[in-house]
């Protein structure tokens, strides 16, 4: 079987060069390329003897924009922004408006302390704190053989 192309009077492109303009310009946009990523800040736990540490990579954000919640045993840390760039006295083909929002939710164990949490925001990474109870605080201790 021989393939044959058909150009039918049309050059290089049988859709035009405004067809692909118009949508390589919608799908690489950088709106739609930024906007359609998961913003859910990556996050470190770890475990001591006194404490768990939990921390969370939030650059950009300032203090003021960070929610820490407690409700029971569910500590939540949310965080919504919203930015409008205007610039007066220009007319405008296209404007930006950028927001971000996230919320990341963690099931605390028992044996953590609600009343003792502590948070910390340096350099675009969020620590939370968390102190064990005592009673659950690891004790050594020698046992004697009998």
């Amino acid at each position: 079987m021989t393939l044959v192309k058909f150009n039918n009077g049309l050059k290089n492109n049988a859709r035009g060069p405004f067809f692909n303009d118009v949508f390589d310009s919608i799908l690489n946009d950088s709106f739609l390329g930024d906007k359609l990523v998961a913003r859910i800040p990556a996050v470190n736990i770890s475990e001591t003897e006194n404490e768990f540490q939990v921390e969370l990579a939030v650059p950009g954000l300032k203090k003021e924009d960070l929610k820490i919640s407690l409700d029971k045993n569910v500590l939540t840390v949310s965080s919504e922004k919203k930015t409008e760039n205007v610039e007066e006295g220009k007319k405008f083909s296209k404007r930006e408006y950028s927001y971000n929002s996230f919320s990341r939710s963690f099931t605390l164990p028992e044996s953590a302390d609600h009343s003792k949490i502590e948070a910390d925001y340096t350099d675009g990474i969020l620590t939370l704190t968390i102190t064990k109870k005592e009673e659950a605080k690891f004790q050594s201790r020698e046992i004697a053989v009998k």
